[in-house]
């Protein structure tokens, strides 16, 4: 709608001057001319790239920050663009700033780290703001600028000073041991750090190869030895961790299994990747991650104690789960044991076998380091098919611990119920599912644990095991469907409620006419939940997947809801 005078003349004015002083309103200015800069930039808008790269030369601190803001989002945008086209437009731009960008983030680092020796905080923090903003535009230019990114040295040099860059900066947060701004803009860096060695990994695996050995080491040294001590916070810990499970994991570095198949590149990674995984480096990590990584914290048994049921659902799937420390450590450990199965295989049998017998209720430690075991065991149970005796175990040590009514053995009890339901559809046989369900109804009705274990076992054993018998079941049908309907009366949180009714949908569905006796209840409960679940779709998505049951075992003319 608007001529190219009228273009002209407003692309100017957006870059005639970086002085807007409020943070937001430059925000969005820097997003505009990005916008802009997307549809017009090189072609219709060739000067905007020198005149950025001229204003953040200068030395007045405010244009200086705008400019390199609006640098960034432009970089952000155009790195955006598909077609092929623009792809090449985004190459030569890279390749024609890629120098000046490296040497005005080296200049903002430096800077950075000098003040930072001096004591001047408020300095620090203006020079850490520039130093992130330059990264996030050199994270883009590396990641986005090239095809072979390997082949261009500064491309290279620079993704190795990334790690002497961030051991700086970890020991600057070593320094920096006060709750204060300089120090959360510091721990945003050092994650923007592994950000950039995580995507360059993704999109060039090839050419990070040369990197595989020195990324190992780094993550490696800092999360599963003392060298991390004092000095590493969770989320480093978590990116470092996802480092190595993406060098782990990549296909590019899996040779196929007619090696003169195999490229020489795969070839290459694969020797460094074996070379690095020794014996001892894999039986270190493995026992770091359980005897370490794997312990309930104090701060999750004290939120089990005063809200069992947000503590579960937090611990299932809750909103902060996927960016938190405890489930990144157990895929971390699932792929690097599915990987290295045969190494790691007895290293977790003796820790296993070093915890039979009974535990001392008095030792804190021992109970969590028995619940840590029995995690890996559950995790790591399709790999462990072959050497785990499970039904030997299940009726000589697991049974037993069921039974131990203890308070201070309670997260053994949970952890024990959950191994269970990891390894029913693994390995478990049919004759010893009585005992198990007479165990599963003494749970349901220990008030500490219930919410905890909430059909745990039982949705394993009757929705996905093929050799569920209702013989076996219906002795104990009355109970445990009474059991577990109280358990939904009782919760408060959709999730949880969700949860209980699937199970409760499973047994119905398992046992059809014979659930006939016991469903009034649920009957005349669910119009009530259907009201109090107005604003929780999936809540009323999971009461409809009864009502389909109940209307197939009852008739639709037995059910008035």
């Amino acid at each position: 709608a608007l001529s190219e005078e009228e273009k002209t003349t407003l692309r100017a004015g957006l870059i005639t001057n970086f002085n807007e002083p409020v943070n937001q309103i430059a925000t969005q200015i820097s997003v505009l001319i990005a916008k802009v800069a997307r549809v017009d930039c090189p072609r219709q808008w060739p000067e905007l790239i020198p005149t950025l790269l001229e204003s953040v030369k200068v030395q007045d601190d405010l244009r200086q920050h705008r400019a390199l803001l609006t640098f960034y989002h432009v970089t952000k945008t155009l790195a955006s663009k598909r077609l092929a086209t623009d792809r090449k437009l985004f190459y030569d731009l890279a390749s024609g700033i890629y120098s000046f960008a490296c040497s005005l983030w080296n200049h903002h680092t430096d800077t950075f780290l000098q003040q930072v020796c001096t004591g001047d905080e408020a300095a620090a923090i203006n020079s850490l703001e520039r130093t992130l903003l330059s990264l996030k535009v050199l994270r883009k230019l590396t990641v986005h600028g090239f095809v072979e990114p390997h082949w261009n040295v500064e491309v290279m040099g620079f993704l190795h000073a990334v790690f002497e860059r961030l051991k700086q900066f970890l020991e600057c947060s070593r320094s920096i041991r006060t709750e204060n701004i300089c120090r959360d803009r510091l721990e945003k860096t050092i994650i923007l750090f592994t950000k950039v060695l995580l995507d360059f990994l993704d999109q060039h695996p090839f050419s990070f190869t040369p990197l595989i050995q020195r990324s190992l080491e780094f993550a490696v040294s800092y999360v599963f030895t003392e060298a991390g001590e004092g000095i590493v916070f969770e989320r480093f810990i978590v990116q470092c961790m996802n480092l190595i499970k993406m060098i782990v994991k990549n296909y590019a570095y899996k040779p196929s299994k007619n090696v003169e198949d195999s490229s020489p590149e795969t070839l290459e990674a694969h020797k460094i990747k074996t070379a690095f995984f020794t014996y001892p480096t894999l039986m270190e990590i493995c026992r770091r991650l359980v005897t370490h990584y794997f312990l309930l914290t104090k701060e999750e048994l004290t939120m089990w104690e005063e809200d069992p049921e947000g503590f579960t659902v937090e611990e299932t799937g809750g909103d902060s789960w996927k960016y938190s420390l405890r489930p990144c450590t157990e895929v971390l450990f699932i792929d690097i044991f599915h990987e290295y199965n045969q190494t790691l295989t007895p290293v977790l049998l003796e820790m296993v076998h070093s915890l039979q017998g009974s535990t001392n209720l008095e030792d804190t430690n021992a109970i969590l380091i028995k619940d840590a075991v029995y995690n890996a065991v559950g995790l790591a149970a399709y790999e462990l098919f072959d050497s785990v005796d499970f039904d030997q175990w299940f009726k000589n040590q697991l049974l037993t611990e069921l039974q131990v009514a203890h308070n201070r053995y309670k997260p053994i009890r949970r952890r024990v119920i959950w191994l269970i339901g990891q390894w029913i559809s693994v390995k478990f046989k049919s004759d010893l599912r009585p005992m198990l369900y007479e165990a599963i109804r003494n749970l349901l009705q220990d008030q500490d644990l219930v919410v905890s274990i909430s059909g745990t076992i039982l949705q394993c054993q009757i929705n996905y095991d093929f050799e569920f018998r209702t013989d076996q079941f219906l002795p104990y049908l009355e109970s445990m469907f009474t059991l577990l309907f109280q358990l939904l009366q009782e919760v408060t949180q959709c999730d949880t409620k969700m949860h209980v009714l699937h199970v409760l949908s499973c047994v119905i569905e398992r046992v059809n006419m014979q659930i006939q006796p016991y469903v009034g209840c649920l009957v005349q409960y669910l119009p009530l939940l259907w009201k109090q679940s107005e604003e929780h779709n999936m809540l009323r998505c999971a009461i409809l997947t009864t009502l389909i049951h109940l209307v197939q075992v009852r008739g639709q003319n037995h059910i008035n809801v």
